[in-house]
């Protein structure tokens, strides 16, 4: 059961990254004004989807909260990792952000990385 709670979290944190860049892109450059900074920001708390993609990251801190309770946090938190490759694979689907080969090389190494921190238990 704890990695469903585990794999809670990386879900709620990813959909919130993704739909947080989705909405914002639409909105536009970040004024330069810090009065119209401000303004800008609070106004985008009323679109439903930044909101939602608010909500997702604090329903993920509850999945990790829960998680925190089957697992040792050394243990736990590499698998946070993934969330870091679905962005990724993602946002070059969905936003059509650039591959590299330091991006794909650079995830390489989070997936090893991953891999032998789950063989340490």
């Amino acid at each position: 059961m704890g990695y469903i709670y585990i794999l809670g979290t990386i879900l709620f944190t990813v959909y919130g990254q993704l739909i947080l860049k989705w909405r914002i892109s639409s909105f536009g450059a970040l004024p330069d004004a810090p009065k119209e900074k401000v303004m800008f920001l609070f106004g985008l708390l009323f679109d439903p989807y930044i909101l939602s993609g608010l909500i997702s990251a604090f329903v993920a801190s509850f999945f990790w909260m829960a998680a925190m309770t089957k697992f040792d946090i050394s243990y736990a938190y590499p698998f946070m990792s993934f969330s870091f490759v679905l962005v990724f694979i993602f946002s070059v689907f969905l936003f059509k952000e650039p591959v590299s080969s330091y991006k794909l090389v650079g995830l390489g190494f989070i997936v090893i990385g991953i891999f032998i921190t789950s063989k340490s238990v």
